[in-house]
């Protein structure tokens, strides 16, 4: 796969994908550019759908729209994975107006949590974001602001008594409690056995290492939680 990286103002790009797609129809780029004029009314010359499939350019989010249309696919065909707010939207071809109206928000207020990461929604609206937008639940917690304090709270259960975070982890991820129960046990037994392996080896090179094994997983302790729940959407 060849996937450019997105910017400021381009979305993450598959230019192996688009090209496939369009040698799949029996289109050449010049009839591509043509159709991207005649039927959405976006001009561009055969040489920047070209530049596209080579990875040299990336479409707008204007122009990814239409080249979905002209190739007879989703947007979502024509990215790569995504990684934000908006590029979910984007693989979903919601346009920002729409998905504000869908979750019942102010437009100005939902581009902000798109191009600030700030989240000013209720439950609610969160709920519908999800739905509308078919988030994985670790995404949805990133994208509300929820992150900083779940991680805050895996930390606190890995290194001491997780079934006191039961309760507050189970509220901010909304999961049964069976489910949330399993996953901090999980995690707390993974960084303990760490630090375990630490004071068996006592001190020296195995036990640094140990250390900095255990500062990795705590960096990395939501990953090690959504494994163990394995990813999940929101019904």
């Amino acid at each position: 796969m060849n996937t450019t990286a997105g910017t400021a103002g381009t979305p993450p790009f598959d230019a192996g994908a688009a090209r496939r797609m369009r040698e799949a129809l029996g289109m050449t780029p010049a009839h591509v550019a043509h159709a991207l004029r005649a039927a959405y009314g976006v001009q561009v010359p055969t040489a920047t759908v070209i530049a596209w499939e080579q990875g040299r350019d990336r479409p707008t989010e204007k122009e990814l729209t239409a080249l979905a249309g002209a190739l007879w696919c989703a947007p979502g065909e024509l990215l790569g994975v995504p990684r934000t707010l908006r590029e979910y939207r984007l693989a979903r071809g919601i346009g920002v107006v729409d998905l504000a109206m869908a979750i019942g928000m102010d437009v100005a207020v939902y581009q902000r949590a798109e191009n600030d990461g700030r989240w000013d929604g209720n439950d609610r609206q969160a709920a519908e974001l999800a739905d509308a937008l078919a988030l994985p639940l670790s995404s949805l917690i990133r994208f509300t602001g929820r992150a900083p304090r779940l991680t805050e709270m895996l930390v606190s259960a890995a290194t001491t008594r997780w079934q006191g975070y039961v309760g507050p982890v189970r509220e901010t991820v909304g999961l049964p409690k069976r489910d949330v129960q399993d996953a901090l046990a999980h995690v707390h037994k993974g960084y303990q056995t760490l630090m375990a392996a630490s004071t068996n080896w006592g001190e020296g090179s195995s036990s640094h290492n140990a250390g900095r094994a255990g500062a990795a997983y705590l960096a990395d302790i939501q990953q090690h939680f959504w494994d163990r729940l394995g990813e999940r959407g929101i019904s």
